[in-house]
């Protein structure tokens, strides 16, 4: 974060006159944000949360509103209570508005086109400023659509992230994005809009199902990938202890899986996204359409699962990388419990060929111009490639089916 005061706005003008009289201005603005990993976040005896609340003003008494993963709350029924102990317990720094608010989470909260309004109103009655915090406690979906309205109020209020799920912990919930769904398209309505800081609270991975924590291990598979073959190495290494739910081997997954992401950010030299250009969405181009096909009945992390391994298939096909890599690969992922296949990917659009394909368009719209495609040249390095071969997918699609996939589900399909 920013310690106790806040940031300068560096800016630069530079004045060029020229025939049209032209003045251009040139502005940076610094952003910095703590990802605090802990444990116990909502025991009054730790300091993360209202050392955090509290770090640019540390003299003042801090009002917040709590928003909570509804899904949190089922699996975790005494969170409220806690959250309100905590709140009481520092109420001399902390002043928690309202009783923490329960919202629908998972990958229908994006698609609710009234949640917005709701979150807007509900922000507008308890008088949240943009000195205030909204809080966030959820998944993935949940921190994309409650930080997107954060983000539209004032031009933009101070939100801290608390991530309950693998996949947010260690990727989504330390990034830097903000969305929701929109005209059947992923995250077509969004904004780069950076947390104020975000608290991976570790106990919160308790509850969570086998399947939904092995959902979350793909984008760390993923940025191992494209980033770091120790990484891979470890991951491959302690895939048993993964599949099983070892609390340590989990935790050091989501941290160094979020450290990647971070670093990314930092020095990747897009952090916004400005160019056509997104390697951390390694096997999303697939991944995003899956989902839409299977009407979110596959989680996002088992979605990506399946487009790491057909891209890193792809990837050998075109030469880039070993097939012993390859094969390498699709064996950590099946060792993780990771799905491989899904019979959407047997579905046919109105072309006549598989609906998934229509998710190279719909990825290269909302990059904007080219299509630019990250691919592997080596277990740790990723690398771009400007157009894809439908040929080359369906025969490796075909031979997936064949593989794992027995005919009659083309015909069930009606493929």
């Amino acid at each position: 974060m920013f310690g106790t005061k806040a940031p300068r706005l560096s800016h630069v003008i530079y004045e060029r006159m020229d025939s049209t009289g032209t003045l251009r201005q040139q502005f940076a603005v610094p952003f910095g944000y703590d990802v605090c990993f802990t444990r116990g976040a909502f025991d009054p005896a730790n300091p993360s949360l209202v050392r955090t609340l509290t770090a640019l003003e540390p003299k003042r008494r801090h009002r917040a509103i709590v928003i909570v993963d509804a899904g949190v709350l089922e699996l975790n029924p005494d969170l409220t209570g806690a959250i309100e102990n905590y709140f009481r317990a520092h109420a001399d720094r902390l002043e928690l508005v309202t009783a923490p608010l329960s919202f629908p989470g998972g990958e229908a909260c994006k698609n609710d086109p009234t949640l917005l309004a709701k979150l807007h109103t509900t922000f507008f009655e308890h008088r949240i400023d943009r000195q205030s915090f909204v809080v966030i406690v959820g998944g993935g979906a949940v921190l994309d659509a409650v930080g997107y309205a954060a983000a539209a109020i004032h031009r933009g209020v101070r939100t801290v992230r608390m991530p309950t799920t693998v996949l947010s912990q260690n990727d989504s919930g330390v990034g830097v994005k903000n969305g929701v769904n929109a005209f059947g398209a992923k995250n077509y309505l969004g904004t780069f809009f950076p947390p104020f800081a975000v608290i991976n609270d570790f106990d919160l991975l308790a509850t969570l199902s086998a399947r939904d924590r092995i959902a979350g291990y793909a984008e760390a598979v993923k940025v191992a990938l494209i980033r770091d073959a120790a990484f891979f190495d470890w991951i491959e290494g302690n895939a048993p202890a993964l599949a099983t739910g070892q609390p340590e081997a989990v935790a050091h997954l989501v941290r160094r899986c979020a450290e990647l992401h971070l670093q990314h950010i930092a020095e990747g030299g897009d952090p916004f996204e400005l160019g056509s250009a997104k390697p951390l969405d390694f096997g999303h181009w697939s991944a995003h359409k899956l989902e839409s096909l299977t009407h979110h009945e596959l989680r996002h992390g088992e979605a990506v699962g399946i487009g790491i391994g057909t891209d890193s298939r792809y990837s050998a096909a075109i030469g880039l990388l070993s097939e012993a890599a390859a094969a390498r690969i699709d064996a950590v992922l099946r060792m993780l419990g990771l799905p491989v296949w899904h019979e959407a990917l047997l579905l046919l659009g109105p072309d006549g060929k598989r609906a998934v394909f229509a998710g190279i368009e719909d990825f290269r719209e909302h990059l904007g111009g080219d299509l630019t495609v990250t691919m592997l040249a080596a277990i740790g390095k990723g690398t771009e490639v400007h157009a894809l071969s439908v040929e080359r997918f369906e025969a490796i699609y075909r031979a997936m089916e064949l593989a794992v996939a027995p005919s009659a589900r083309r015909e069930a399909l009606g493929a």
